[in-house]
């Protein structure tokens, strides 16, 4: 018990050394304090699990530091010495918080039992929040699985964020995840029984993106025939995810800037102002950073949208999720449950070893794709995409002998998709799980390119 230590606040010179020595050989480990002054010069030193604390002491009431001590350090479980359990001073004591009353004089063995009992307690509420908790993390992730480091810390962060209304900038490579996160800081959040809107602003082009955020007055243009209410009216009380927010055109940011700073906002055609009470969670692919430095982006609202960030691992940084991820999708698969499917010891390691340049996403088509093709009862490697099959833990070295960079990796798996999908942009884009706006932009950009040119990209 040597690790419990013990701080005993008592003005009796000779109780405190019997009291020391006692409690030392019960096994705790003891400092004493006559007064209030050195007691709280200790307490703001180091911290005590348990402390002894007489209620008269010869420079104030010991009441006081029992106050100061539950409002410090909660856990710390106090036992107050009293000349009668029924004094007024003893009813204030279990007011503030102590954990038993012990009139003196007493035994020995009274103090010890009292202190075993407050230990017992301790460990009780301490069991009871670490219960709370994991409760709170299961809630938080809502479908998001891991138990690597980094998406424990991950879960951490969203359930501290999701107890404020802070707006959320949720970064991470296409595939990860990022709107189950966002779904799970409202889930988790005050706003959990209001609307949770999803808006990928990669998908629509300015015009309609426009009506659909902010809505429009009946003639705002052709085609407007009645009034329309926009998303941010319908998410008003709740969140609204705007996906992919690098996207955005210049008219577009500054209409969300406004309604960030101002909570206001008027619909397409319109000329009175609307307020809503919405929550903005955004999410993005690329670095808004740079598009900032690089004037694509208003830096503005950037650090608008940048009050608290999520950074989401992409799947090669943490493997030891795999068998996780693997796993689910098999249990939850309506085919793999009807033929009773596993994944064999082999195919788990073929699927550790790649690195996922297309993250989540990828993994589950994956999985998908193997369940059809697999007649027996068993995931075997063959059953695997050749990509996967082929590809080492680490990328392949290139012609001049370096590792390619991410951005390397990423454009080889797009023009590998696209050309499996014999130029079929729609069906590519719905693998990767990217809107064909940005399949389109990534393709162009590939073009100009001269690596890809090499590479015969189209």
């Amino acid at each position: 018990m040597s690790e419990i230590s013990l701080l005993l606040v008592d003005g009796d010179e000779a109780f405190r050394r019997h009291a020391g020595a006692e409690l030392a050989r019960a096994g705790y480990r003891v400092e004493t304090a006559a007064g209030l002054a050195v007691a709280r010069r200790l307490l703001g030193s180091r911290q005590f699990r348990l402390t002894v604390l007489d209620v008269r002491l010869a420079d104030g009431s010991g009441i006081d530091l029992l106050s100061e001590i539950k409002e410090s350090s909660p856990a710390t479980e106090v036992v107050v010495l009293t000349p009668d359990t029924a004094s007024e001073e003893a009813v204030r004591a279990m007011k503030q918080g102590a954990a038993d009353i012990l009139s003196k004089p007493f035994k020995m063995e009274a103090l010890i039992a009292v202190l075993e009992n407050a230990l017992h307690k301790e460990a009780l509420e301490r069991s009871h929040f670490a219960l709370e908790r994991e409760v709170a993390r299961a809630r938080a992730t809502d479908g998001f699985i891991g138990q690597s480091r980094a998406v424990m810390e991950l879960i951490d962060l969203v359930a501290r964020v999701a107890e404020t209304d802070a707006t959320v900038l949720i970064r991470g490579e296409s595939g990860v995840g990022k709107e189950l996160i966002a779904n799970a800081v409202h889930r988790r959040s005050l706003r959990a029984k209001q609307p949770f809107v999803v808006v990928d602003c990669a998908s629509l082009h300015e015009n309609l993106l426009q009506s659909e955020l902010f809505g429009h007055e009946r003639g705002a243009y052709t085609d407007a025939i009645q009034r329309k209410r926009g998303l941010f009216e319908v998410a008003d009380g709740g969140t609204l995810f705007l996906d992919e927010i690098g996207e955005l055109t210049p008219p577009l940011e500054v209409k969300l800037l406004r309604v960030l700073e101002t909570g206001t906002f008027r619909r397409l055609g319109g000329t009175t102002d609307i307020r809503v009470d919405v929550r903005v969670i955004a999410a993005t692919s690329r670095s808004l950073e740079q598009m900032v430095r690089e004037h694509g982006f208003r830096e503005d609202l950037f650090y608008r949208l940048d009050v608290f960030s999520l950074y989401i691992p992409a799947l090669r940084d943490r493997r030891e999720d795999v068998p996780l991820l693997v796993d689910h999708f098999v249990r939850t698969s309506a085919l793999a449950k009807k033929r009773g499917v596993r994944v064999s010891d082999a195919a788990m390691r073929v699927m550790q070893r790649y690195p996922w340049p297309g993250n989540v996403r990828e993994l589950r088509n994956v999985i998908e794709r193997a369940l059809i093709l697999c007649d027996s009862g068993e995931i075997e490697p063959e059953h695997l995409p050749l990509n996967v099959r082929h590809e080492q833990a680490a990328p392949r070295a290139l012609e001049d002998g370096r590792r390619p960079t991410l951005e390397e990796m990423e454009r080889t798996y797009i023009l590998q998709v696209v050309e499996e999908c014999r130029g079929h942009r729609h069906q590519a884009a719905d693998i990767l799980g990217i809107s064909e706006r940005s399949l389109y932009r990534k393709l162009k950009e590939y073009e100009q390119s001269p690596a890809a040119k090499g590479n015969g990209a189209s």
